[in-house]
């Protein structure tokens, strides 16, 4: 079933079936003679639960059918959710065995580290990992310039990445996700992006780990600890990513796979106490009742 989705998802555009089912936007396709989407929902929103979170969304990962929205096209900030953007346009750009130089330049933010220290050589595959599971800014800026040359060259990267995936709503202006004016996506755009991103193989086989030693070139090893606290808490959750900032509350990107289904869940604007209560009672609900509901 996945790699015959993989073979069609690049040809699919935003459709209504005759049964009313919405669907997202797939990646490839060249939205800008797209009308804007019909707001329908085929499963009432009232057989979803309530979430504390602002805006949110629910996908099925192999048809993009929307199962469940919630202010899923208002624009806000998203987060070191965009990270999974970041790590499509580094694997676009080459081997991930090329080599990273860490310049002063790529240690220069805050406030989520790996510690990473200029004149160190890592892999883009290192520091891939080190991305998606700490979330490490630090990483997130040595890829950048390593792919691009520069943070803003790398903006550009990711903002055409974003059109290709069909991301109309996005706009980019670092790797990371820290808050800078002009920067913005939704849980729509995110939950395209996502889909993206799990059909990667790379970036899947990253983000289910719940933890794992990342080490540097003098040998010494520093344990990361997965920021998803749903990986723990939902057995069959297998991913994606987190994200958190003043401007943007706390946001996850959740996806899991249960009875040969598998859906994404975006769940943004939330607070500490409600984000993995939020992601986890959508992920459930999302996998756990019966299909044709």
């Amino acid at each position: 079933m996945i790699s015959r989705f993989l073979m069609l998802s690049f040809l699919s555009i935003f459709t209504i079936s005759c049964s009313s089912t919405q669907t997202i936007a797939q990646q490839g396709v060249d939205q800008t003679a797209a009308q804007e989407p019909v707001r329908i929902a085929t499963i009432p929103r009232s057989q979803a639960p309530s979430v504390y979170a602002k805006r949110a969304i629910v996908v099925d990962y192999d048809t993009g059918r929307i199962l469940h929205e919630k202010n899923a096209h208002q624009r806000c900030a998203i987060a070191s959710t965009q990270k999974l953007l970041t790590a499509l346009c580094v694997l676009d750009a080459g081997s991930t065995q090329n080599k990273v130089t860490v310049q002063k330049t790529d240690t220069l933010v805050e406030p989520t580290k790996i510690y990473i220290k200029p004149g160190e050589t890592y892999t883009r595959y290192d520091l891939l990992k080190a991305l998606t599971v700490k979330s490490g800014n630090d990483v997130a800026r040595a890829l950048a310039r390593d792919v691009a040359g520069s943070q803003q060259s790398f903006a550009n990267v990711m903002n055409r990445k974003a059109r290709s995936l069909g991301m109309r709503n996005s706009h980019f202006v670092n790797p990371h996700g820290l808050t800078e004016n002009g920067q913005y996506s939704t849980a729509y755009d995110l939950a395209i992006l996502s889909r993206a991103a799990f059909s990667n193989p790379t970036i899947r086989s990253f983000t289910h780990i719940k933890g794992y030693y990342f080490f540097h070139p003098d040998g010494k090893r520093k344990w990361l600890d997965n920021t998803n606290k749903v990986l723990k808490r939902v057995p069959y959750c297998n991913g994606m990513k987190t994200g958190t900032t003043k401007a943007s509350g706390r946001c996850l990107v959740s996806s899991g796979t249960y009875n040969g289904r598998t859906a994404i869940v975006v769940v943004l604007g939330s607070n500490s106490a409600n984000v993995w209560n939020d992601s986890e009672k959508l992920l459930r609900w999302a996998l756990e009742r019966p299909a044709a509901q």
